[in-house]
């Protein structure tokens, strides 16, 4: 018996909205690293355009004054308005240098004139990680006149420090914007994702402890979305298994009366048996031609308690295997469905004309009764739909080397839409009114149990052809 395992939810620290909380502030970090590389490469390129710009303005005051000189009070004051120890000016025709003393041996060179991207971030990184207070020359175009070039030398040590100042504001910017957009979206799929799946999970181990409330187990949504179709699939399942549940309830009442009745039964069989071995003693041609049949048949009775108890009971049928020509069998399945024909009301008033068109040289391995089960069912179910002809042959149309493929057809008015729908299914694919539909069970099980398979080729008004699959004997 199923008995389902009791489980709960995960705490808050192991459930899935705290990991889609916690991947949201990674993906987003690394984000913000990424944009982080081109920014700061932006922000030294902004910082040594700026300063150039500033230095182009401070040397203007040099070319303004009287035979281009200045006090030292003036200079120093241009010159740390700009964090300069120098500043240079090429004209076409002349230089133009402002410097107080002259300035350290320089040591880094950056050319602004052929700045690219790809080298702006390495040139970036590579003032970050320098330590020191290096002298650095910048080289640029006057913002005044393209033609003339500005040459500013600078203390990276104050772009060193500008440029962590902005990493922090960058990174504290990079956290407030990673929480901000965490939360949203941990919102988010709270309400979209993670409080659907959870009440899908609640309500599957709901109907998992109790599948037969209908109380229990996910319900219905109109949601049109992928979780809302999930959850339409998983009620479409729970009552499929909640009808299934009942009808196996059903079947283990029947197996149960069944197992309670087939010793009685057994017994009211043996006394028939009997019965008929004396009625075979009696010196009458016409009592001995029907005492053998009526013995095979309250033989097959007793068996079939015993089978049927098996199937409910879900067992597979109990194979004996033997040789023997198919042909034989097939006669005496033909000649046992006239004798039931006549014994009782037919929908035919005669009995349906029976072809066997096996011929005499098929020889199968198989269980003889179980196989007798196979035609009989089938040939029975023809009679009793309206059936006037009945045909069991070989397959004429498909060659297997590993089967013997066997074709029995009818003509009668074929199987309803729903019987087609519910094959092979127990109280499902009748195909008559008050049927049971477990006759095709029996027949599936039975040659599947031989290492074969039936299969429905055809059924509509001009009758039904079932094909049987029984591996060839060695």
């Amino acid at each position: 018996m199923f008995r389902p395992q009791k489980f709960s939810l995960p705490p808050l620290r192991h459930s899935l909205s705290a990991r889609l909380l916690l991947l949201t502030i990674v993906f987003v970090m690394l984000a913000e690293i990424l944009i982080y590389a081109p920014s700061v490469a932006n922000f030294r390129i902004t910082w040594l355009t700026d300063r150039l710009a500033s230095a182009d303005l401070a040397i203007l005051a040099l070319e303004a004054a009287p035979d281009e000189t200045l006090s030292v009070d003036l200079k120093s004051e241009l010159l740390s308005r700009v964090d300069a120890f120098a500043i240079v000016l090429t004209r076409p025709d002349r230089r133009l240098l402002l410097y107080t003393q002259p300035p350290p041996p320089v040591e880094i060179t950056v050319d602004l004139r052929e700045s690219s991207l790809i080298g702006g971030i390495g040139d970036a990184f590579a003032a970050l990680t320098r330590r020191g207070d290096g002298v650095m020359r910048v080289i640029g175009r006057s913002q005044q006149n393209p033609t003339m070039i500005v040459e500013v030398v600078l203390n990276e040590a104050q772009l060193r420090a500008e440029m962590f100042a902005y990493s922090r504001n960058i990174l504290l910017l990079s956290i407030i914007i990673s929480l901000f957009t965490a939360t949203l979206l941990y919102l988010a799929l709270q309400w979209l994702m993670v409080r659907p799946m959870r009440r899908i999970t609640e309500g599957i181990t709901e109907f998992s402890r109790d599948p037969q409330n209908a109380a229990t187990g996910v319900k219905p949504t109109s949601r049109d979305d992928e979780i809302g179709v999930a959850q339409s699939v998983l009620v479409e399942m729970q009552n499929d298994l909640r009808a299934s549940l009942k009808q196996q309830e059903r079947l283990a009442a029947l197996g149960s009366a069944v197992s309670k009745i087939n010793h009685d039964l057994r017994g009211i069989l043996s006394t028939a048996v009997l019965m008929s071995d004396r009625l075979s003693a009696l010196d009458s041609p016409e009592v001995k031609r029907i005492s053998g049949p009526l013995i095979q048949s309250i033989d097959r009775a007793i068996n079939l308690c015993t089978q049927t108890l098996n199937f409910v009971r879900d067992e597979g049928p109990e194979l004996h295997r033997g040789r023997f020509r198919l042909t034989e069998l097939i006669d005496e399945v033909a000649a046992d469905l006239s004798v039931l024909d006549e014994g009782q009301a037919a929908v035919n008033s005669v009995a349906p004309a029976f072809a066997n068109q096996i011929p005499s040289e098929v020889v199968v391995e198989a269980d003889r009764d179980q196989l007798y089960r196979v035609f009989a069912n089938l040939t029975r179910n023809a009679s009793q739909v309206g059936a006037h002809a009945i045909s069991i042959k070989l397959a004429a149309d498909a060659q297997d080397e590993k089967f013997l493929l066997v074709d029995v057809s009818d003509d009668g008015p074929g199987m309803v839409k729903t019987a087609r729908e519910g094959l092979f299914k127990a109280f499902a694919g009748s195909a008559r009114k008050g049927g049971t539909g477990l006759g095709l069970v029996i027949v599936r099980d039975v040659m599947r149990a031989h290492g074969g398979e039936i299969e429905l080729l055809s059924s509509d008004d001009t009758g039904t052809v079932f094909r049987l699959r029984l591996p060839r004997a060695d």
